[in-house]
C-alpha cells in the first residue's frame, strides 16, 4: 500500500493526540477504573477519529479505510489499552451498521452526535450465557404496536456505564438459530434500562465494562437498523471491522513496546556490559519486530482488499489470530528483558501484559478464528 503525505500528516496528528491527551492521564484513569468519555471524545472527534469512513452529510470525513488503519495503529500506542479500546468501539464497532444500514432519521439522531463525540455508543451482543455462539442469544424484543419491548441481559459491554445508546443485537421473532435477530438502537435513558454492575477486569481497567439489564424497555420500531430479521448478518459484517481494529492497533502496541525495550536494554547493565551487547537479546527483539512487519503488511493487504469491496473474512481472521498471539509474545518478552523491574506494577510492562491478553479473547477468541479458517478450508469445525 502506498501511503501519501496526507497519511503521514494524519498519523502525526493522532500520535500527538495520544501523547498529549491520553498518556499523561493514563495512570490516573487506570487507578480510577474509568476515563471521562464525554470529556475525551469531543477532542478525539475534532481529529475525525469517529467518522473517518462515514459520509460527510452526517459529520464524517469521507476518507477511505486506510486512514482508519493508521488511526488504530496510533491508538495502539496508548499507555492505557482501555482508552484505545473505547475509542475503537465508538469508531469501528458500535457505528458501522448504523452508518451503512440505518435510516437517515436514525443516523441524524444517533450517528451525528456520536461522530461529534457528544454521545457515547456501545455494542451490546454478548450475554451471560452467550459469547461467540451468537445463535443462542436470548434477549428478546416483542412488538407492541409501533414499539419494541425488550427484555434481557448483556455483559462485557465496553463503554457500558457511560454509553448514551446501544447498538443492540436482539431476537425479534421466534425463529431459532441465526434467523430472527435485529439490530436496534436503545437509548440508555429509556425506562427499564439499568447497569447491573461495573465489571472488575484483569486489564484495560480505564475502560468501563458492564453488565446491563433491559426490563421491558420500550423503543420505537423505527430504531431498527436496516431490515428486521437481518441483524445477525449485519453484526457479522461489524465483527469483521472490529477484528481488523484489534489487528491494526496491535501493530502500534507492539511497535511502542519494542521501542521502549530496545531503549531499556541499551542502558541496563549486566555483568558490567549493556544488555544490548547480548546477541540473544538483540536477535530476539529483531525477530519480534520482523513478525510485526509481517502483520503490518498483511493488515495493509486486507485494508486494500476491503477498500476494493472484496470479502475479507479470511484475511481478517488471520490478522486477528496473529495479532492476539503476537502482542502477547511481545509483552512476555519485554517483561523478561526488563528482569525484576518488568514484574513491578510501576513499570509499563505489567499493565501492557494485562491489557494485551484480551487480544486473543475479545472480538472473537483465537479458537473462533481457527474455526472460521478451518471451515473456509473445507474442514469440519
Amino acid at each position: 500500500m502506498r501511503l501519501t503525505d496526507e497519511h503521514s500528516a494524519f498519523r502525526a496528528s493522532v500520535r500527538a493526540f495520544v501523547e498529549s491527551e491520553i498518556n499523561p492521564r493514563a495512570d490516573e484513569w487506570e487507578a480510577a477504573g474509568i476515563f471521562p468519555a464525554h470529556e475525551l471524545f469531543p477532542k478525539a472527534a475534532a481529529l475525525g477519529l469517529f467518522g473517518l469512513e462515514y459520509d460527510e452529510e452526517f459529520g464524517g470525513e469521507g476518507a477511505d479505510h486506510s486512514f482508519q488503519m493508521i488511526a488504530a495503529e496510533e491508538l495502539g500506542r496508548c499507555d492505557s489499552g482501555g482508552v484505545s479500546m473505547a475509542i475503537g468501539v465508538q469508531s469501528m464497532m458500535a457505528t458501522p451498521s448504523l452508518a451503512r444500514f440505518g435510516s437517515p432519521e436514525l443516523k441524524q439522531a444517533y450517528l451525528v452526535p456520536a461522530l461529534a463525540g457528544h454521545r457515547v455508543g456501545a455494542i451490546a451482543v454478548t450475554e451471560p450465557d452467550t459469547g461467540s455462539d451468537v445463535a443462542r442469544l436470548r434477549t428478546r424484543a416483542r412488538r407492541d404496536g409501533d414499539d419494541w419491548v425488550i427484555t434481557g441481559r448483556k455483559t462485557y459491554i465496553t463503554n457500558g456505564t457511560q454509553a448514551d445508546w446501544l447498538c443492540l443485537l436482539v431476537r425479534t421473532s421466534d425463529e431459532g438459530g441465526y434467523r430472527g435477530m435485529s439490530q436496534v438502537i436503545v437509548p440508555t435513558d429509556s425506562p427499564g434500562f439499568s447497569v447491573a454492575k461495573k465489571l472488575d477486569k484483569l486489564g484495560n481497567r480505564s475502560s468501563d465494562t458492564a453488565e446491563l439489564v433491559l426490563d421491558e424497555v420500550r423503543v420505537p420500531v423505527t430504531n431498527t437498523i436496516g431490515e428486521i430479521g437481518r441483524g445477525f448478518q449485519q453484526q457479522m459484517m461489524q465483527f469483521v471491522i472490529e477484528r481488523m481494529f484489534v489487528a491494526y492497533s496491535s501493530v502500534g502496541s507492539c511497535d511502542r513496546a519494542l521501542e521502549r525495550t530496545r531503549a531499556y536494554i541499551a542502558e541496563r547493565e549486566v555483568f558490567g556490559q549493556p544488555l544490548a551487547t547480548k546477541q540473544y537479546v538483540t536477535f530476539r527483539l529483531a525477530e519480534l519486530q520482523a513478525q510485526v512487519e509481517l502483520l503490518r503488511n498483511h493488515n495493509a493487504a486486507v485494508c486494500e482488499a476491503y477498500m476494493a469491496g472484496d470479502d475479507i473474512i479470511r484475511g481478517a481472521s488471520v490478522a486477528k489470530l496473529t495479532a492476539g498471539r503476537l502482542v502477547r509474545e511481545v509483552a512476555d518478552t519485554c517483561i523478561q528483558f526488563y528482569g525484576g523491574m518488568g514484574y513491578m506494577e510501576e513499570t509499563w510492562t505489567a499493565r501492557f501484559l494485562r491489557d494485551t491478553r484480551l487480544g486473543s479473547i475479545g472480538g472473537g477468541a483465537d479458537e473462533v478464528m481457527l474455526q472460521v479458517l478451518a471451515r473456509l478450508d473445507g474442514m469440519p469445525a
